[in-house]
């Protein structure tokens, strides 16, 4: 007789609990800091003031106004380049200040 089993994987708990309590966007948050770096390169990472990403977008905060400029041009790749980071498709936009 073959038993029905109520397991879960851990992956899905805990993808679960994240959605539960709303860590899901504070958590990808973190990732997005520790890996902006190593995703947009020194020459970027210096010029950012600060990022931050609420309801679906990534707010990139720029100190040089050319590199304000240029990388408005390429916010498509950036929410690529991002959500591949993150594995999934969390960030539908950017806005860069």
């Amino acid at each position: 007789m073959i038993r029905k089993s109520n397991e879960e994987s851990l992956k899905d708990v805990i993808d679960q609990l994240l959605d539960t309590y709303r860590l899901r966007d504070k958590l990808n948050q973190v990732k997005l800091i520790r890996s902006w770096d190593k995703i947009m390169g020194e020459a970027i990472s210096k010029r950012t003031e600060r990022i931050q990403f609420r309801n679906d977008t990534l707010f990139i905060h720029l100190t040089s106004a050319p590199l304000k400029e240029e990388l408005s041009y390429n916010r498509e790749k950036i929410v690529t380049l991002m959500n591949e980071e993150l594995g999934g498709d969390y960030i539908k936009d950017v806005v860069i200040r």
